[in-house]
């Protein structure tokens, strides 16, 4: 009896094991599915849940984005490539400016906005962001003005040309002086005892002898006289050289005429147009300007032109744009660049389209296609 009831219980325990294997492994495999089903829907949720037709929100300037042309401009074209690599199809809605095409990405009534759009924080809070595709920076427009009389001849009367005439007059004394302390006694027909003749005969011979006119009429005849005009010599070649050249520069850059703005510093208290919305605004504000805000560049330029403005900051790229294919001469961009920023494409916070996007563009500029269209538009930059 009791091997059979020792048996009996072995029998029993080996069941039980059995049995709890077999629904571990059931639970397991029932696991293991669940988690193999999970991953085929994260695999095309971005695909799967995309609407048919994608709303493509449209807005900025040339050369980036055309008026009344879907098929032109450096954005347009750059996400043309990406959809069709894609395989996506979609329509542009277009927008007057790149403010309310991001309010209408922000409401859902646009599925992305592609543009000259700058990826800044206070945006970034509000929208998800593609890389960029494009580093901008903000540049200064200014009118060039024609020079008339007085602009040719106001370098003349600057402080910098007093100081230097000052300077100037300064030395000339002097080497008069020098001259008339060996001259006086061995040549007072020439170097008087009186200070003020004598030393004003000394400047007299010190201008004759720097310009090589050799008028004859006064010549040192002591060792020490002949030895302070020889270095005079010497120092005036240089000096006389470097003062006539620029003159000849000064007279130049007077005749070719001048900007309204051609640095940051001028920008005080001066009129300054820029788009609404576009980070120069607050550029333009730190340095005590006064903004003037417009719908577009044309309309900033228009202004700048009729002299109601003093100058334009906005987007590099979109400034040489217009003043390569604009009337020739109207305006002078700075080559300082401030505020370097890309440009990417803008989404809503939740969209799941971003990650694909990414890849497009990198695919892109991986085959140079993103160099080919700036390049296209802007001119390779030599």
């Amino acid at each position: 009896m009791i091997k059979y009831n020792n048996t009996s219980h072995l029998i029993h325990n080996n069941n039980f094991m059995t049995s709890k294997n077999f629904l571990c492994g059931f639970i397991l495999s029932i696991f293991c599915f669940s988690l193999s089903g999970n991953q085929v829907p994260a695999q095309t949720a971005t695909t799967d849940s995309l609407p048919k037709v994608l709303k493509v929100g449209l807005a900025g300037s040339e050369p980036f984005v055309f008026d009344n042309a879907d098929s032109e401009g450096i954005a347009v074209e750059i996400w043309d490539e990406v959809a069709d690599e894609k395989g996506w199809d979609f329509n542009y809605v277009s927008f007057t400016s790149v403010n309310k095409g991001l309010e209408a990405v922000k409401k859902g009534e646009v599925d992305l906005m592609v543009g000259p759009i700058s990826i800044t924080s206070q945006r970034a809070r509000h929208y998800r962001f593609s890389q960029p595709y494009y580093q901008s920076s903000l540049a200064i427009a200014s009118r060039v003005e024609d020079a008339g009389l007085w602009s040719r001849i106001k370098p003349f009367f600057s402080m910098q040309l007093l100081i230097a005439v000052g300077i100037f007059v300064f030395i000339l004394s002097i080497v008069g002086t020098l001259f008339w302390l060996a001259e006086r006694h061995h040549s007072p027909e020439q170097f008087p005892a009186d200070p003020a003749k004598g030393i004003g005969n000394g400047m007299w011979l010190a201008i004759v002898t720097m310009s090589t006119t050799g008028y004859g009429d006064m010549a040192p005849i002591t060792l020490r006289g002949r030895i302070i005009a020889g270095v005079w010599m010497v120092v005036t070649i240089i000096f006389a050289t470097s003062m006539v050249a620029g003159i000849a520069s000064t007279l130049t850059l007077s005749g070719l005429g001048s900007s309204t703005v051609s640095n940051i510093e001028e920008l005080s208290g001066k009129k300054t147009a820029t788009i609404t919305g576009s980070p120069a605004v607050s550029f333009i504000k730190e340095h005590k300007s006064k903004p003037v805000m417009v719908e577009s560049l044309q309309e900033a330029i228009k202004l700048l032109h009729d002299k109601k403005v003093d100058a334009v900051i906005y987007d590099r790229p979109q400034l040489l744009y217009f003043q390569k294919n604009g009337p020739e001469d109207e305006i002078f961009i700075a080559k300082a660049e401030y505020y370097k920023q890309g440009y990417g494409v803008a989404f809503p916070l939740d969209s799941e389209m971003v990650n694909e996007v990414n890849l497009g563009l990198l695919e892109l500029a991986e085959k140079q296609r993103v160099i080919e269209i700036v390049d296209k538009y802007l001119g390779k930059d030599e």
